[in-house]
């Protein structure tokens, strides 16, 4: 106990009691909360708060902000309850030798229950990042909002989103899901760049179970309303599924490396051992005859990219259409690519979604783009109309339109209609358009323009089936190839599949300093951003 020593002004404690104290508060945080609940989840093979901390940063060393932040609460016997650190620790260290900030919310501590101070603590490191131009990660486990306290709580969920907002476009934002979180609490992870869910732990959802049976009737599972599959591949709004915590943080470190600390920053570029020049003989191939057979596009991915190496993004969602980040003689970049074995590479709303939001996190952190296109075009009919087909894909002609990294169309094959400017052409935007000579692009298919065209020539001939398979071939001569685009100058050139990655490195390089004033249109107009039609 320490010892009080008095003198004329007062009392005082010997600074060797001073220095216990703290040692003993230290290690009263670091304890965490509820032994109980920390040895369960050892059992169960999860890592407690601190220990994911420990596997995020190098070395497992960080500097931790906030450790004796208490709430202030004194209604429900909260008085007397001892919250270590609030139930998040908040810290900044380094991730790859790049500086990061973090915070890991610890379930045994109160359930890592979400209140005035807890969300303080939140808000002030996600401030903290975006003041100090570097990366934020947040380690979602959670009870959910502390009833207890009541509006304090409440409004403290609003310091976090506001905050969130505010650093959006500013520093990229991860969130990972390696526990529940649920109510208001799932809102601030989905409002973040990219959002990683550990299978079988990690959870998300509007209400949980209990309350949606509660308010609506329905009996639902907590896997099957909030788990990995509900948003890994029914809502998209899980980017990266992983298959437990460890792996979670792995791949947040691996999607960290390929973006910069801050929108004022290039991403990082490595050093590479795969020659950018690099002739790829088996792209020749690879591609069947018949122009509507599908093919994996992810093997053209992997074939032109370093090492082979690829990213995926929201690769279980709309998965019609390929996102992720991949790297050029070291440079990273994203890509953007319809899959054909995937309804034939379609752009349908989820699609539209997917690839603008993609688009546009891209173009915010200054990390250029790349397309590789066999799209037959927009989704059509009248379930397509009715959900808001048009409104959902002009995102993406907003998304290409406003964006200012450099930008590289490869025209793999078909490229028709408003498709043809969703995946990326000249007159949006494209730095380069490059085009195999298996591409068709044009208006519409054949078929179609001939039914339409020849529609009273067709139906009045003699042998309609002969007129009709005459006038596809003729329109199909003069427009279905990639030479009319070049005639025109909408497309660059007409290149090998073979030479693609080449093209792809020599075009990066030229669009290294490319600079184009943002928030301006081409005329020089003053606006705040494009009304993108949400």
């Amino acid at each position: 106990m320490a010892e009080w020593i008095e003198y004329s002004g007062g009392v005082y404690k010997k600074k060797e009691d001073l220095y216990r104290e703290l040692k003993e508060r230290r290690d009263k945080v670091l304890q965490m909360g509820d032994a109980q609940v920390l040895e369960r989840r050892r059992k169960a093979g999860q890592l407690n708060a601190r220990e994911r901390l420990g596997l995020l940063f190098d070395n497992g060393e960080y500097l931790e902000i906030g450790m004796h932040v208490k709430h202030r609460t004194t209604h429900f016997g909260m008085d007397k309850a001892y919250i270590p650190a609030e139930g998040v620790i908040t810290a900044f260290g380094k991730v790859n030798g790049r500086w990061v900030a973090a915070f890991s919310e610890d379930f045994s501590a109160m359930a890592g229950t979400f209140g005035e101070y807890h969300g303080k603590k939140e808000a002030y490191a996600i401030q903290f990042a975006m003041e100090k131009g570097i990366p934020f990660i947040g380690m979602n486990d959670s009870g959910g909002a502390r009833l207890q306290e009541g509006m304090d709580t409440l409004e403290a969920y609003g310091w976090l989103f506001r905050t969130q907002t505010q650093a959006s476009g500013v520093i990229p934002q991860i969130a990972l899901l390696l526990g529940p979180c649920l109510g208001g609490q799932a809102y601030h992870p989905v409002m973040q760049d990219f959002v990683i869910q550990a299978k079988n732990v990690g959870f998300m959802g509007i209400a949980g179970p209990a309350f949606v049976k509660t308010q609506i009737g329905e009996e639902i599972s907590l896997e099957e309303l909030s788990g990995w599959r509900a948003h890994g591949m029914k809502s998209g709004q899980s980017h990266v599924v992983a298959e437990d915590e460890k792996d979670a943080i792995h791949k947040a470190k691996e999607l960290l490396s390929f973006l910069p600390s801050n929108n004022r920053e290039k991403p990082p570029r490595l050093t590479s051992s795969d020659p950018p020049d690099r002739i790829i003989p088996e792209l020749d191939d690879l591609l069947p005859d018949e122009p509507f057979k599908p093919f994996d596009m992810k093997k053209v991915i992997t074939a032109i990219v370093d090492d082979g190496y690829f990213f995926e993004i929201l690769g279980l969602f709309a998965k019609n259409l390929i996102t992720g980040f991949a790297r050029f003689n070291g440079r990273p970049v994203g890509i953007v690519a319809n899959q054909p074995t995937e309804a034939a590479g379609v752009l349908d709303i989820n699609a539209a979604d997917k690839g603008a939001r993609f688009i546009r996190f891209c173009d915010l952190f200054n990390i250029p783009l790349i397309t590789l296109v066999d799209c037959p075009g927009y989704i059509i009919g009248s379930r397509a109309d009715w959900a808001g087909i048009l409104r959902h894909g002009a995102k993406l002609l907003y998304a290409w339109s406003d964006a200012t990294v450099p930008l590289i169309s490869i025209i793999v094959r078909k490229s028709y209609a408003g498709a043809h400017y969703g995946m990326l052409d000249k007159s949006i935007g494209a730095d380069f358009v490059f085009a195999w000579p298996t591409a068709r692009v044009t208006i519409v298919g054949a078929d179609t323009a001939a039914s339409v065209i020849f529609a009273r020539e067709i139906r009045e001939s003699p042998d309609p089936q002969e007129t009709s398979r005459k006038r596809i071939r003729e329109y199909s001569e003069i427009y279905e190839n990639p030479y009319v685009s070049a005639e025109r100058g909408y497309t660059d050139d007409i290149i090998m599949p073979r030479d693609t990655r080449k093209y792809i490195n020599r075009a990066l390089d030229l669009l290294e300093n490319k600079f184009v004033t943002p928030g301006t249109c081409p005329w020089k107009v003053w606006r705040k951003y494009s009304n993108i039609n949400l």
